[in-house]
């Protein structure tokens, strides 16, 4: 069966949600293709940290309204080292500038509501996709349902599929360039229905290795420690645990931590990773198909908003004004901020976790990092304004609409 639309669209997570959420307010059309159902992709436990500037595009997306309701505003994090907390207020030091710490399977689950309701064009379960001719004027995805052969025809294909979905695989190897860092340590989450130990998020560097306080609501939270990239989970017990918890953080939030039966519990590699180009012919690789990023600096799920956004406003200039100048610099354009947003995740991570092999003079010149970062406006202003990232990228204002 032959499918016409002007954008296909690989992967029907949050990126993939909101471009054609975006587009479909411009009256462009789009056919998403996803191969896991629905509810799998609502029940992906991801980033909870929301930049400004992904708040923006949220309400300019019309789905924000239970993002304010229920999301947590912050105005900085805590870094702890040495036994104290240190605040980092971010309000004061990037002019104004919050974040806000609601999860990715929220955010899943506004866009597909939305989307439902509009009659949006999804296909979940699909099998056998593949993305073709991405080089010619005629690309087209095919992929099979309930046993039928389907082929959407379209002017420009989306890759929103993730790190392990099909479009970059796609891509000859001999015009892709890959870059990847693999960190030789991983991070031991849970999910627990506990109050928070702060109004913060609390970042702590120990002996032990780093540890993340964080939260999803007033009374759940979501906890993690440095481990081996090997661990073995069962090894784990709740208990263990729990003392972990306690002893990489400070007295007084030790005393905050109530401990609960654990929701969930799983281990997640780290790593960095860039694709580049970002745009094969009318193919273009969006959020995970192009880039990964350590979650210490929140920046997976934000740095996707960011493709998103500037792709979307490229399509309404290509279909709206027939001005292609836009399309020709998503890979460039995205490129400059994801190296960016690569590089500040890096030095947090680094700055924040132990590894293995680092020497006492090593673990010296990391505690004179922190010191700096927490006792000097310079370090902290820094901090701040990678942390809370861009509110939007400045060629988005170049021309109105």
């Amino acid at each position: 069966m032959i499918h016409k639309t002007q954008i296909g669209i690989v992967g029907a997570g949050p990126s993939g949600l909101l471009l054609s959420r975006l587009l479909a307010l411009q009256g462009i059309d789009s056919i998403i293709v996803e191969r896991q159902s629905r509810d799998y992709v609502e029940g992906r436990i991801r980033a909870g940290v929301l930049e400004q500037g992904t708040m923006d595009l949220l309400d300019e997306a019309k789905v924000g309204e239970r993002m304010h309701e229920e999301g947590l505003l912050h105005s900085g994090v805590e870094l702890c080292f040495n036994g104290e907390r240190h605040a980092m207020d971010f309000v004061k030091l990037t002019g104004g500038k919050t974040v806000m710490v609601y999860g990715q399977t929220e955010v899943t689950k506004d866009l597909n509501n939305a989307l439902h309701a509009a009659g949006a064009q999804i296909v979940y379960e699909a099998e056998d996709v593949t993305v073709n001719d991405f080089d010619t004027d005629h690309p087209s995805i095919r992929y099979s349902k309930d046993g039928e052969a389907h082929e959407i025809q379209c002017d420009f294909i989306a890759g929103c599929d993730g790190f392990h979905g099909i479009s970059r695989s796609s891509i000859p190897d001999d015009r892709i360039n890959l870059f990847e860092r693999v960190y030789p340590f991983a991070w031991l989450g849970i999910l627990v229905e506990t109050p928070p130990v702060s109004d913060e998020l609390v970042y702590s560097n120990t002996d032990h290795g780093f540890a993340l306080y964080s939260m999803r609501s007033m009374t759940l939270s979501r906890f993690y420690l440095q481990c081996a990239p090997d661990e073995d989970i069962n090894e784990w017990s709740d208990n263990r645990i729990w003392d972990e918890l306690a002893y990489r953080l400070d007295d007084e939030g030790a005393k905050n931590l109530t401990p609960a039966p654990l929701l969930e519990k799983g281990i997640t590699p780290m790593r960095s990773f860039v694709a580049e180009p970002m745009r094969f012919g009318n193919m273009f690789l969006v959020g995970d198909a192009a880039h990964i990023v350590p979650p210490t600096g929140a920046k997976g799920l934000n740095l996707a908003v960011g493709d998103v956004r500037y792709l979307w406003r490229a399509l309404i200039d290509h279909y709206k004004k027939g001005d292609g100048g836009r399309l020709e610099r998503y890979s460039e354009t995205c490129l400059r901020r994801v190296w960016k947003a690569q590089r500040f995740s890096w030095w947090l991570t680094s700055l924040m976790h132990r590894f293995p092999e680092a020497s006492p003079f090593e673990r010296r010149t990391q505690l004179a990092a922190l010191d700096f970062v927490t006792s000097t406006e310079a370090g902290a202003r820094a901090m701040a304004e990678n942390y809370v990232g861009p509110r939007c990228l400045p060629d988005l204002f170049v021309t109105p609409f």
